[in-house]
């Protein structure tokens, strides 16, 4: 008998921000009975949608939760967009492993998702017994911020899907090479046709507000609690770099080695911000790791 490919439940959780609730919209793979958790978690302008190749693979043997963190995707928007910082992300990321019933869990945290998980795993009590950090470190390179921030803000519009899929091709191209198939899938992951007919990208352009109202001696102090939060992990955690990434660079890998967890690095040629883990060679490394 020809075994049914692992399946998908949309749900979602109610948060709580200073400025009232919110809906965060998260899917499930997997037996929901399973103790046994992993959460994936994207970067600041991708979706859920990304992990579908990760869970599909890991969703016989985990819980896999893949949230739509607030401002993206499924979920709503903030009304303040203040309040589109890791804090908040934090906050929200407790509330859904208390709507799961999560005693433990195993986190994989791409690029600013790693930040959370970070945050989340340094804390005392912290339920993260395993961490993956994809091409996300304390410190990370001023260039490359204002890189994806020139285009976080922008609200811009396409007049079809083709235009739009050459453009996520082009602003994500460190990504690194992969199939027209993949590039069509990680770009329907991100764009949304509007009445209008136009396709936009599918969070909110305020997210950037904060991220533009940083001035270099907040950057310096954030690096600094971020090493802080850092060498407070006592799990066991998997760093994985883009050999070319210019957000992560080798020394602050190569740091993050010898300091806090001490994380095992494994780095992927030709790759730059941030892997997919779209190929095989990718979730097997990830699955090896998550396995013990």
């Amino acid at each position: 008998m020809t075994q049914s490919a692992p399946s998908f439940r949309s749900r979602q959780v109610q948060c709580l921000s200073p400025a009232g609730l919110h809906r965060m919209a998260y899917k499930e793979w997997g037996d929901p009975d399973n103790p046994r958790v992993l959460v994936c978690l994207h970067g600041v302008t991708r979706v859920s949608d990304d992990f579908d190749t990760l869970a599909m693979a890991l969703a016989g043997r985990y819980r896999v939760l893949c949230p739509d963190v607030v401002g993206r995707g499924r979920s709503d928007w903030l009304r303040d967009p203040q309040h589109y910082q890791i804090p908040q992300y934090v906050s929200d990321m407790v509330t859904l492993l208390a709507r799961a019933d999560a005693e433990t869990v195993h986190w994989f945290g791409t690029s600013m998702g790693g930040l959370i998980g970070m945050l989340l795993a340094s804390m005392p009590g912290s339920p993260i017994e395993r961490l993956v950090l994809n091409d996300v470190g304390p410190a990370l390179n001023p260039a490359a911020l204002a890189r994806i921030g020139d285009y976080i803000g922008e609200d811009t519009r396409f007049s079809s899907f083709e235009a739009g899929e050459q453009y996520i091709r082009a602003i994500s191209a460190p990504f690194g090479t992969h199939t027209d198939e993949e590039w069509r899938k990680m770009t329907a992951d991100v764009l949304r046709e509007d009445k209008d007919g136009q396709w936009r990208r599918h969070y909110d352009p305020r997210i950037a507000v904060p991220i533009k109202a940083s001035t270099p001696e907040a950057a310096k102090q954030a690096e600094a609690v971020l090493w802080h939060a850092y060498d407070a992990i006592r799990c066991p955690t998997l760093l994985v770099r883009g050999a070319d990434s210019d957000l992560l660079s080798a020394e602050t890998a190569r740091a993050m080695t010898g300091r806090g967890p001490k994380a095992e690095l494994v780095e992927f040629a030709g790759v730059g911000h941030a892997p997919t883990f779209l190929r095989q060679d990718q979730v097997d490394v990830a699955a090896r790791f998550l396995a013990g």
